[in-house]
């Protein structure tokens, strides 16, 4: 008998079941001494900053601890939540809320590892504007599975004081690099920033950009990519040092362009150059633009690993990331520039007005001048062009 009960004391407790994410004052219970740990892209300091301001507010409003944990590449943290589960730690894992894109999110949802639905169940979804793309992600119905927070849309800088009418295409950009050699780059693939100007230029460059919607290993892929690989290898020679060296970063290529190395740079956030410009980052007269068909949005999102032991805080953090006030300061160009994923005409008069007094800075395009939104391509794409890229460009040729 002592036998038995030492067996029954000594066994494994049974996991705590999740808090419904529909009641929300049992989240908020459970959430309160809570600590999670955000694995989100270190890369930018203004970023970093403001996630240090949700972490401030989520810890006087509800108790909840914020850890941000710098990432490099959101891959790291797909591998180790995978990692986790191959070796049986179903709870408590490392991971709490991920910052997550794309063929990330694309193969946690695949692999079941990710907790939900809860994002349409957040008190703050209510603000939400379901007309974005906010319910689908490169392609991928999000179902839940992870929240909004920013809305993302790709502009290219230029130095005004340097170039009077930027490029409005694809064509046009290798038109000025052959004009002006070594004065454009963009980040070395697979950094997502990178990835990105390779999908945009194939968007810009194919024949037929609506089979970019279905996963890669349906269409034809040398077919659809040849004006792409056709295009790099004149534009190639003429980039920044050859093509030989890439900045690794968005904010390295921000910084070349500063230095006045560079007169064109890539960015996925509207208000980025206004942001830089605040900063001192970049020079006063750089502005920006978008190419005539139109450039690729998308907003981003944070998901929930399935083996956290903190979900009910990664909530709170979720629902703090969508409060108006959250939303209002991140598109502060002072701030980070990003465009909202709420509403703005829907929200109270207090919160809308916030909004309303924001000056988005001399380098922000309008709603109306930002033109057409392109769809992302499938997850899938992003993989094979990076793939592609880095045996192509990626080592000494």
């Amino acid at each position: 008998m002592r036998a038995a009960f030492l067996a029954a004391l000594l066994a494994p407790l049974p996991a705590l079941a999740d808090t419904d994410p529909t009641d929300w004052d049992a989240v908020l219970a459970a959430a309160e001494g809570q600590t999670v740990y955000w694995n989100a892209w270190g890369g930018s300091t203004t970023t970093n900053d403001f996630i240090a301001w949700i972490g401030e507010r989520v810890a006087e409003e509800h108790g909840v601890t914020l850890e941000h944990v710098k990432l490099t590449d959101t891959a790291d943290a797909v591998t180790r939540v995978l990692a986790e589960r191959e070796a049986g730690q179903d709870a408590d894992g490392a991971i709490d809320l991920i910052w997550i894109n794309g063929a990330n999110f694309a193969a946690m949802k695949d692999a079941d590892l990710l907790f939900g639905p809860f994002a349409e169940q957040l008190p703050n979804w209510r603000y939400v504007d379901t007309a974005k793309s906010v319910t689908t992600d490169f392609t991928v119905p999000t179902q839940g599975y992870e929240s909004p927070w920013a809305m993302a849309q790709v502009v290219f800088m230029y130095d005004s004081a340097d170039l009077a009418e930027p490029p409005a295409s694809m064509a046009a950009i290798l038109d000025f690099a052959r004009a002006n050699p070594g004065r454009f780059t963009y980040p070395q693939p697979p950094d997502f920033l990178g990835t990105t100007f390779l999908k945009q230029a194939l968007i810009d460059l194919a024949d037929d950009p609506s089979l970019l919607a279905r996963p890669v290993e349906e269409v034809d892929y040398e077919a659809v990519t040849a004006p792409l690989w056709a295009w790099l290898e004149e534009l190639t020679p003429l980039l920044w040092r050859e093509g030989r060296a890439y900045p690794q970063t968005g904010p390295r290529q921000l910084q070349l362009m500063n230095d006045d190395e560079i007169d064109l740079a890539i960015s996925f956030s509207p208000g980025e150059a206004s942001t830089a410009i605040a900063n001192f980052q970049l020079p006063e007269s750089v502005r920006t633009f978008v190419l005539d068909k139109g450039t690729i949005g998308n907003a981003s999102f944070v998901a929930i690993p399935y083996n956290s032991g903190s979900k009910e805080g990664a909530m709170v953090v979720a629902n703090a990331l969508l409060s108006p006030e959250a939303q209002a300061r991140a598109q502060d160009p002072e701030v980070l520039g990003y465009g909202t994923v709420l509403d703005v005409a829907a929200l109270p008069e207090a919160a809308r007005a916030a909004f309303d007094a924001l000056d988005l800075g001399v380098a922000t395009l309008s709603p109306e001048e930002l033109g057409q939104v392109q769809d992302e391509p499938h997850p899938s794409w992003a993989t094979r062009l990076a793939e592609d890229w880095e045996a192509r460009y990626g080592v000494a040729r």
